[in-house]
């Protein structure tokens, strides 16, 4: 066995080995045959390795400029690139201090990315009532979205606005009239970029369209209006905003994906502004949840098909609302073993860039889903298996940490998850420390300047 396949058999080997004890028999054996395969685990190892760590060399001199050789580095990631995330629904609206405070240590603790609400029955129940701000009105699950912008800054948290435009959760004043419909959304677009656009850098701009229903004001059979949407809202929001495209579960899978991968190719054709392709996946039952777990649908390798197969349209892609359920007798191992499972393999997607799990908490979804359990903690804010399994993911098995040594010219190599990284450099009895960002997007080498 070369050098290569052994670095790869090891976190395979570990990756089975820790399935196991978070309880593999919780599985059915159609997933064990499929998730175990020793060729798909390859796959998503060796995806992880090529498209979420890069080198980084640093280059480490004095004040004179002149190389320090000798030196003893150690570099240990603080953040990640990659986006990591949980809609914020009920930030500040539980029933103590000390829940809404335990909320928040539970999302920062693991999460970098937070979806905001902004559906127009929350943002304008009543005409008029425009609830973008404090103090406005308490709606549970839909806080005023200014909320969120000090949290965010204060927590290094990426915020992502959801949605813009949706056949659902609109309020009943709305016309039934299309051009009427149509002259509110642009009020409406133009009242969020303004207030929103430089604060958040992510938005859903069409969500589920293609499960939209024919009751819908602007519903045709082509979907005209996603790309009408897509023109409006690029002429009001900052360029430096990414409008994404988001639909349900099924297209996920294959053959229901080739009807998503073939409109996006449309729109795109035809000049809509997508910066992002979103794909939800839930199941709000225990019941979904074990069929689909024994279904030919729940194959990982044609999972990573599909999505390489959109990665073909240059676009970032994100995996935007997730349900695994906890309900029923042994199901917190089963929904953290799916979780660890599912984590692994859209982490490995070579253009995925977040990956968002939809309530954090048992009892936060809207009714008639909280049956499932579907949170990543109990109804008291205290962590399930699951959430340990992302906490060791995201915060160690993801994250990289190395004691280097500079050679002659000063130099330092290391290879790494892409995120930002603290850099400390000890040199004759004395310490400096350096913020150094390692990114995908644009590796170079980091100068590193000690003062005497």
């Amino acid at each position: 066995m070369n050098v290569t396949a052994k670095m790869c058999a090891l976190p395979i080997a570990i990756a089975i080995l820790q399935s196991l004890a978070m309880g593999q028999a919780q599985t059915p054996a159609e997933y064990q045959k499929l998730w175990r395969d020793p060729a798909v685990n390859a796959r998503i190892e060796g995806n992880i390795e090529k498209y979420r760590k890069g080198g980084a060399m640093l280059e480490i001199v004095d004040a004179a400029g002149k190389p320090v050789a000798g030196a003893r580095v150690e570099v240990q990631q603080t953040g990640h690139e990659f986006l990591f995330g949980c809609n914020a629904f009920v930030l500040g609206q539980l029933s103590t201090p000390e829940l809404n405070g335990r909320y928040e240590e539970m999302f920062t603790n693991i999460f970098n990315f937070a979806t905001v609400p902004f559906y127009w029955e929350g943002t304008e129940p009543t005409k008029g009532e425009l609830r973008y701000s404090e103090p406005s009105r308490g709606i549970w699950r839909r806080p005023p979205p200014d909320r969120f912008i000090p949290w965010a800054a204060k927590n290094n948290i990426t915020l992502k606005g959801h949605p813009l435009l949706w056949h659902g959760h609109n309020p009943a004043w709305l016309p039934k009239n299309a051009d009427e419909l149509c002259e509110l959304y642009r009020k409406r677009f133009g009242e969020i970029a303004g207030q929103f656009g430089n604060k958040i850098s992510i938005w859903d701009g069409v969500n589920e369209s293609l499960v939209c229903g024919t009751n819908y004001p602007l519903y045709s059979m082509d979907r005209a209006y996603v790309a009408w949407a897509f023109g409006e809202e690029s002429k009001v929001f900052p360029s430096t905003c990414a409008l994404l495209i988001n639909d349900v579960t099924e297209f996920n899978f294959s053959p229901a994906s080739d009807r998503y991968f073939a409109q996006v190719k449309a729109l795109l054709a035809g000049g809509a502004n997508i910066k992002g392709i979103g794909f939800q996946y839930h199941y709000f039952r225990r019941g979904n949840l074990d069929a689909f777990l024994k279904s030919p649908q729940c194959d990982p390798a044609k999972l990573l098909d599909v999505y390489e197969k959109f990665g073909g349209f240059n676009l970032p892609l994100f995996i935007t609302e997730i349900t695994i359920p906890s309900a029923g007798e042994g199901s917190d191992e089963l929904q953290a073993e799916v979780v660890r499972d599912h984590y692994r393999l859209w982490f490995s997607a070579p253009t995925m860039a977040g990956i968002t799990w939809w309530n954090l908490g048992d009892g936060t979804a809207v009714k008639g889903e909280n049956e499932a359990k579907g949170g990543l903690v109990d109804g008291d804010l205290k962590p399930k298996p699951a959430y340990r399994a992302l906490e060791k993911l995201i915060n160690e098995e993801w994250k990289t940490k190395s004691q280097l040594q500079t050679e002659g010219r000063g130099n330092a190599t290391f290879r790494g998850f892409y995120g930002k990284y603290r850099v400390t450099v000890f040199r004759a009895g004395k310490t400096q420390t350096f913020e150094i960002n390692h990114s995908r997007k644009k590796t170079e080498s980091h100068k590193l300047v000690l003062v005497e």
